[in-house]
């Protein structure tokens, strides 16, 4: 019977429809805290397909005297009031619409309104993912139409069938307590039963979900990878690769499951960038790899400063003055419209290729040298040039087999290599004609008398001693197999690239790489007119150049089986020589270092850079998400880990104080 406002003596536990208009709130309804809004979605979105499948218990309402005032109160149902509400709202139904009802006078409102939420128990998660899983198999609803039923977001119901599709084994230890849900999600991230059981056996006691993702994952490429970022998911997906993706975290685009597919991919691109490179510079060859092949062993040359032309000297004058005109125009403005920033970039991109034509290489070594086509670490193209192979020198040239093997050796050994053409000795000496007429016991004799006199000399003149000492670190940096120094020193360099991956592209690396090459483009092309290049530079330049070559021979990595304990303490007093502040060249972020330490150490590290009390704000977070937190809380403080300290520069004055720690971990915790 539909109800009206005049209806009263209605016998308790009559079924009764009320229209939703004269239904309120009860004030004696045991729950305090509203219904959130998802709740009152999903109610309004199953009322919708499946109707109120159980009833509203409501009381009348009554005035200060007794009376009843035709309204009547919701003690147990007031979810299923407000969802459907927000059907009236959304003009799905009118707002009289009749409510099916019983009504209850005999009971205490308030009590059972607390016995309806509190004596019930949810069906276990196990069960709602399977039973997603029976509406997708069996009746073949699409996870749109799932969604819509049950006022759930689309990917809510793939997340559910997702664990409903993992293996009965391992759900029903999740039932039985022996695995978490953080667990089963982790599991989740493919749907083979088999494998996901095989990495069951292999876990270790009680493992986290980040290590059974890592296990099940550990034959695939994330997306992040730079052979992925290289070739693209698009290009990766069209040609038939297939993506696993965790619904459960951020996965940052998945993990590719086809590696060779990926591998084979990545050659290709790489392969028609290198063939691009050679027809548009003209190079005799090109090679692409995957990594730069530090073990090369072929000399390497540099370009030299060009003038430009006068048409481009004209270009460059133009754009420069168009860029400074509009700089002008708008160096007041807050935000620059899209249009004169769009222009902005494409003047100071045309000033950028205008001014590398400044620097040219030689058209001789571009017809018989090459260049290596390498992948960065950041998945960009990275061109290197100007590397000439030992059949390509040209005849008479200062290298033979002493020098390739040399040659090779610090080619091993070395991060940047430089090489100019060793080509042709200094024409002969007199003094070498008199060799000639000499028997070659007396020439060895006389040749140490005189050495011993260099010696002599030079150990009471300090500054030809620089000379002498940067000519031999020179000589043999920057000339393969030249073998033209008189001074027994040899430089030892070090592969930093070897110990740290992608250290050559950081920007510490990239600026060592460019004033390498600015040294490199300076020095002759012959290693004979090296000793006078050298005595013409100025005080301050030679010693910078000394500076160079003795800084590339520095060593201060420490290896497991390091056994040299004083030569890192010298490393120590050198940084404090030098007042190395590796702020400048370093920052813990969770790829350099806060991804590969401990929950503990990631801890300790906000500790000390930030507060006690940002760090204690990180404590409860997963470590993925800790770690990213304190990249954020410590980008500000110029905090190092121990081995990156220099004495003089441990104690910084610029770090946070408490008050600034919490709110910034506050910020970082949102």
């Amino acid at each position: 019977m539909i109800m009206s406002a005049k209806t009263i003596g209605i016998p308790d536990g009559t079924e009764v429809r009320i229209p939703l208009g004269k239904l309120k709130k009860s004030p004696k309804n045991a729950r305090r805290t509203p219904h959130s809004g998802a709740a009152i979605e999903a109610l309004a979105a199953s009322i919708a397909v499946k109707g109120i499948l159980q009833n509203l218990v409501v009381e009348p309402e009554v005035d200060g005297e007794g009376a009843a005032t035709g309204f009547f109160c919701v003690t147990i149902g007031e979810g299923r009031r407000l969802a459907q509400l927000l059907r009236v709202k959304r003009k799905e139904i009118k707002k009289n619409e009749p409510i099916r009802c019983v009504i209850d006078t005999a009971n205490d409102p308030h009590e059972i309104s607390l016995d309806e939420n509190v004596t019930r128990e949810r069906m276990h998660p196990a069960d709602e993912f399977e039973a997603f899983r029976k509406l997708s198999d069996e009746r073949g609803l699409g996870v749109e139409e799932i969604a819509a039923r049950f006022g759930v977001t689309a990917h809510v119901v793939r997340q559910r069938l997702r664990l409903g599709a993992v293996s009965p084994k391992l759900v029903q230890l999740y039932r039985d307590g022996e695995l978490t849900l953080e667990q089963l999600m982790a599991f989740a991230i493919t749907d083979d039963h088999g494998r996901q059981e095989a990495v069951y056996e292999r876990l270790p006691f009680d493992p986290d979900a980040a290590t059974i993702r890592r296990l099940l994952t550990e034959s695939h490429v994330a997306a992040t990878d730079r052979r992925a970022r290289f070739v693209g998911l698009e290009a990766y997906t069209e040609a038939g690769g297939t993506v696993l993706r965790d619904l459960f975290t951020e996965d940052c685009g998945g993990y590719l499951e086809d590696v060779s597919l990926l591998d084979l991919l990545v050659t290709a691109k790489l392969g028609r960038e290198a063939d691009n490179l050679r027809a548009a510079e003209g190079w005799r060859w090109t090679e692409a790899h995957l990594d730069f092949p530090h073990a090369h062993g072929l000399r390497r040359v540099y370009p030299h400063p060009v003038e430009l032309s006068a048409e481009d000297q004209a270009s460059l004058q133009a754009v420069q003055t168009e860029l400074d005109r509009l700089t002008e125009q708008h160096q007041t403005a807050e935000e620059l419209p899209d249009d004169v920033d769009a222009r902005l970039g494409e003047l100071e991109t045309e000033i950028e290729r205008l001014e590398a034509k400044r620097q040219a290489y030689d058209p001789a070594d571009v017809a018989r040298g090459g260049a290596f086509v390498v992948l960065n670490h950041d998945g960009t193209v990275r061109v290197e040039r100007g590397f000439i192979r030992p059949e390509d020198e040209k005849p008479h040239a200062e290298t033979g087999h002493e020098g390739d093997a040399q040659a090779a050796k610090e080619e091993g050994e070395g991060g940047v290599e430089a090489a100019h053409d060793g080509e042709e000795e200094e024409s002969a000496s007199d003094d070498e004609d008199e060799d000639q007429r000499l028997s070659d016991a007396l020439v060895r004799d006389l040749t140490a008398h005189r050495t011993l006199g260099l010696r002599l000399n030079l150990s009471e003149q300090p500054d030809v001693a620089i000379v002498a000492v940067t000519h031999a670190l020179a000589v043999q940096i920057f000339y393969f197999g030249a073998n033209a120094h008189v001074v027994g020193i040899q430089p030892m360099k070090t592969d930093l690239a070897v110990h740290a991956v992608g250290i050559e592209d950081t920007a510490a690396g990239k600026a060592w790489s460019d004033r390498h090459a600015n040294w490199a483009r300076q020095m002759p092309k012959d290693a004979s007119g090296l000793w006078e290049f050298v005595t013409g530079l100025d005080h301050d330049s030679r010693m910078s150049l000394f500076a160079h070559c003795a800084a590339l021979t520095v060593n201060a990595v420490k290896l497991p089986f390091d056994r040299r304990p004083r030569a890192l303490a010298a490393a120590r007093h050198l940084a404090e020589a030098v007042a190395l502040d590796m702020t400048g060249y370093w920052r813990p972020t969770v790829g350099s270092y806060l991804g590969r330490v401990t929950k503990a150490g990631i801890l300790e590290a906000v500790r000390e850079g930030v507060s006690e009390e940002a760090a204690e704000c990180l404590s409860g977070m997963k470590k993925a998400e800790m770690a990213a937190a304190a990249e954020q809380l410590l980008a500000p403080t110029g905090w190092l880990p121990s081995l990156l300290r220099t004495a003089r520069t441990d104690d910084r004055a610029d770090a946070p104080d408490d008050a600034q720690g919490s709110a910034s971990c506050l910020e970082a915790a949102e």
